[in-house]
C-alpha cells in the first residue's frame, strides 16, 4: 500500500469493541485538520467490510475483540490486503506479549488504551495517537509472507511535554576526551518499526559481539517483554539494563521504558546508568542521551547504529558520537518502517553510510573489525 501524499487528508477506520473508546478515538483523531476518521466498527467481521468499502489509509485495532482477537486478523489482513495499522493495547504484561507479537505480524505501532478516567492526560495521549497516526500513514508496509515462526496468539489544562534536549540530562562535553580501554562498544537507537529491526539485527550477530546497548522507544510495561523476547531469539544474552551493570561482549542491554540508559566508565570498563530525569525529545528513554553519552566515555571505541523510527530523537547524539570519533551508521530509507530518525541523522551529517535492514549487523562486524585491526597494526 502506497504512503498517503502530503496534500491528502488521512483516511483513518477505528477498530474497537468499547463503544466509550470509539467515541473517544474519533474525536480525538477528528480534531486534528489532517485526519479524517472515515468509519469505526466493533469487531473484525464489521471492520473488514467497512476496509473493502470506505478503503482507509490507516487503520486503529483493538487487540482483544469478540469473534476474532485482534492478532488474529491483523494476521489475515496483513496477508491479504496490507495496510498500515497502530494497535490500542493495555500496560499489562499481556498486553505487552501480544502487542510485540502484532509488530512481529507488521503492525507498524501501537497506543495505549486511552483511559477516559484520567482526563488531565488527554492532551498529552493526543499528541501521541495524532502522531503515531500520521507517522503510520507514510510507512512502509509490506506483505506478511510467512509467518510460522511467529506467537500464535475533554480539553485538559496540561500542556505537552516540553521538548528538552539532552542537555537536561547529560551536560555537552568541553572537549574530547582520553580513553583507557580500547574494549569495542555498538549503541543502537530506534523507535517505530524498532522492535522488529532490533531483532533482525541481533538474530545476525554472533556471540562474541561487542556489548551492546539499546534505547527503544518503549513503555515501562513492554521493556522486560522486548528483551526476554530478544534474548530468546538470539545467540546474544539480552537483558533490561540495571543500573551499574558492566557492559560485556556477548551482551546486550535495552534502556527500561521509563529510564534514560547512559554509558559511564569505570577505569577500564563500561557501565550501565540509569537516569530518572524528564524526558528529553519528548522521550524516555531517549537516544540522543544514550548517544551523547557514548560519544563523552567510548568516543572512537563506539559504532553508533540508527534504525527505523519516527522524529529526531538520537540524530544530534550520533553526530557527537561521530564528532568523537565513532563509527556511525543508519538503516536506509527503502527498507525502514519510517524514515525519520534515520533521516535526521543523515540530515545532520551524523551518518557515515546507510544500508538495508538485512546487511546492518555484517556492517556492524565489518566496522568493528576494520577497527581492530587498525589498533593492532598501530601497536
Amino acid at each position: 500500500m502506497e504512503p498517503v501524499r502530503a496534500n491528502q487528508k488521512i483516511k483513518v477506520l477505528i477498530v474497537d469493541d468499547s463503544a466509550m473508546v470509539r467515541q473517544l478515538l474519533t474525536e480525538i483523531l477528528s480534531s486534528d485538520p489532517a485526519i479524517e476518521v472515515v468509519g469505526t466498527a466493533q469487531d473484525a467481521y464489521m471492520a473488514r467490510e467497512k476496509i473493502k468499502r470506505l478503503n482507509p489509509d490507516v487503520l486503529t485495532l483493538d487487540v482483544e475483540m469478540p469473534k476474532m482477537d485482534g492478532i488474529q486478523f491483523l494476521r489475515n489482513l496483513m496477508r491479504l490486503r496490507p495496510m498500515p495499522v497502530v494497535m490500542c493495547s493495555t500496560l499489562t504484561e499481556k498486553g505487552a506479549d501480544v502487542t510485540l507479537d502484532a509488530l512481529a505480524l507488521g503492525a507498524v505501532d501501537f497506543v495505549t488504551k486511552p483511559k477516559v478516567d484520567l482526563a488531565y492526560k488527554l492532551e498529552e495521549y493526543a499528541h501521541e495517537i495524532t502522531s503515531k497516526v500520521k507517522a503510520a500513514s507514510r510507512a512502509h508496509v509490506r506483505p506478511l509472507a510467512d509467518d510460522r515462526a511467529l506467537p500464535r496468539a475533554t480539553p485538559s489544562t496540561m500542556t505537552i511535554i516540553e521538548k528538552l534536549s539532552a542537555d537536561a540530562i547529560l551536560p555537552r562535553a568541553a572537549g574530547p576526551s582520553h580513553f583507557r580501554t580500547t574494549d569495542q562498544i555498538i549503541a543502537i537507537g530506534a523507535s517505530t518499526g524498532g522492535t522488529e529491526a532490533i531483532r533482525d539485527v541481533l538474530e545476525r550477530l554472533p556471540p562474541d559481539s561487542p556489548g551492546i546497548v539499546i534505547t527503544q522507544h518503549i513503555p515501562k510495561a513492554f521493556s522486560g517483554p522486548f528483551a526476554a523476547r530478544m534474548n530468546s531469539c538470539s545467540p546474544l544474552t539480552v537483558c533490561e539494563a540495571r543500573d551499574g551493570q558492566q557492559i560485556l561482549p556477548g551482551h546486550v542491554f535495552i534502556a527500561p521504558g521509563d529510564m534514560h540508559l547512559l554509558v559511564v566508565r569505570d577505569g577500564a570498563q563500561y557501565r550501565c546508568r540509569l537516569n530518572d530525569g524528564p524526558p528529553v525529545q519528548r522521550h524516555k528513554p531517549s537516544v540522543d542521551v544514550l548517544f551523547r553519552s557514548v560519544a563523552q566515555n567510548a568516543g572512537r571505541n563506539a559504532i553508533g547504529v540508527m534504525l527505523t523510527g519516527m522524529g529526531r530523537d538520537g540524530a544530534e547524539g550520533m553526530k557527537e558520537m561521530r564528532d568523537a570519533g565513532a563509527a556511525c551508521i543508519a538503516q536506509d530509507e527503502a527498507t525502514s518502517v519510517v524514515w525519520g530518525m534515520p533521516g535526521a541523522a543523515f540530515e545532520v551529517g551524523a551518518v557515515e553510510s546507510l544500508h538495508p535492514l538485512t546487511a546492518i549487523a555484517a556492517k556492524i562486524l565489518s566496522l568493528a573489525n576494520e577497527r581492530n585491526s587498525a589498533r593492532h597494526n598501530a601497536a
